[in-house]
């Protein structure tokens, strides 16, 4: 299985002894499971599968065992870290059901590297990556009639690791838990099929900065932008484009990362996105996209700093051929429109075709679905 480091440090540390082992799995199943959703009605992470995975910490023993249990409440003491000062992290991956009925995961280790990337900068512990990975896969296998029979869902799987130090005191917790829980889901946007989005860029909102956890996938910077997505909305725009800087540097499209496709200030075609600066998360699709795309050498591949005046000038030249965002949750989707100090910027993507970026959709549905074979996918079952 590839495990490229995407981004990421590739000199993690050992788990050490005290590591969970998926040999050690207790597993607790339900009585009776419940009534499947229609595919064709899911709302994005609104229905949870019958099981879970629970892995407990403490500083003093290590690792306890693994268990897979029914789905259930989680129990918690008032003053825990991740409540009280945001000690927590999470990851998002997902399954789907091939062609052929087996059940792939996508490129799943560069997830388990993120997420020990994630935990090294939470201060949570570490924890062996393959043996987490061998544990969602038990989860997904046991809990395999969840996965989707249809070609335009999935079933999402959410990891999440906490801090559950029962203390006000604001410092590296002595206990932590990871959980992970599974949802069978539709199209991330209400629209579905390939609808074209709007963006607000607003320079006084930012995401994340340089020194930062923007490159870490923390609730916080997700929950902070909530009140930024509804002032976007409120603007008549369906999504945040985040600017940076002084320059308005252009970073990320709400909560996926961005890609430009055009002809570049020398007249070369050029596929852009910026770079992994430590304000950009480094998204799985969003290398994915990068991958192929050197694989395929047919035009300039760069990441870049990409200015608000860049793309200005570039569309007064007639120089933009699409932009689109990626992201587990919807995979690719493209741009339509940017409103920018009062001015509605239209963006050529569908007008073109939209060529380059459909051209990914399909190349990666097409492995995640096992109609196309590739060592980026995981099976399950």
């Amino acid at each position: 299985m590839e495990d490229a480091k995407h981004g990421i440090d590739g000199n993690f540390p050992q788990p050490g002894t005290d590591g969970f082992k998926v040999t050690d799995l207790e597993i607790e199943l339900v009585q009776t499971s419940a009534e499947k959703p229609d595919p064709n009605q899911l709302v994005f992470g609104t229905v949870f599968t019958d099981h879970m995975l629970m892995i407990h910490w403490t500083l003093a023993r290590g690792w306890e065992k693994p268990q897979i249990k029914p789905l259930q409440n989680l129990s918690l003491h008032p003053a825990v870290s991740a409540l009280n000062y945001s000690v927590e992290l999470f990851e998002g991956l997902k399954a789907y059901r091939g062609v052929d009925n087996k059940i792939r995961l996508f490129r799943p280790m560069q997830n388990m590297n993120r997420m020990l990337r994630s935990a090294v900068r939470s201060c949570l512990p570490n924890f062996d990556r393959e043996e987490l990975l061998e544990c969602i896969k038990r989860l997904v296998e046991i809990d395999k009639e969840w996965v989707p029979y249809s070609k335009s869902a999935s079933l999402y799987i959410r990891p999440v690791f906490i801090g559950t130090e029962p203390s006000l005191g604001v410092k590296k917790p002595t206990k932590a838990m990871i959980y992970v829980i599974l949802s069978p889901v539709g199209p991330y946007f209400s629209t579905g099929g390939f609808s074209p989005v709007s963006l607000w860029a607003d320079q006084k909102y930012t995401r994340a900065w340089k020194g930062g956890t923007g490159d870490c996938k923390m609730g916080g910077n997700y929950g902070a932008s909530i009140y930024v997505q509804q002032e976007a909305k409120a603007v008549g725009c369906q999504q945040v484009l985040w600017l940076y800087g002084d320059e308005h540097e252009i970073t990320e499209v709400g909560t996926m990362n961005l890609f430009l496709y055009w002809i570049n200030e020398q007249g070369e075609e050029e596929l852009a996105t910026p770079p992994l600066d430590g304000v950009i998360l480094p998204g799985v699709v969003r290398q994915s996209i990068l991958d192929l795309a050197r694989k395929w050498n047919q035009f300039r591949v760069e990441e870049r700093s990409i200015t608000m005046r860049d793309l200005l000038g570039a569309l007064k030249e007639d120089r933009i051929k699409e932009i689109f965002g990626s992201g587990t949750a919807c995979v690719v989707c493209p741009v339509g429109d940017i409103l920018y100090k009062g001015e509605n910027l239209h963006i050529p993507t569908m007008e073109n075709g939209p060529k380059l970026a459909k051209r990914f959709l399909e190349t990666l549905t097409n492995i995640q679905y096992g109609r196309t074979a590739s060592d980026w996918t995981y099976l399950v079952v």
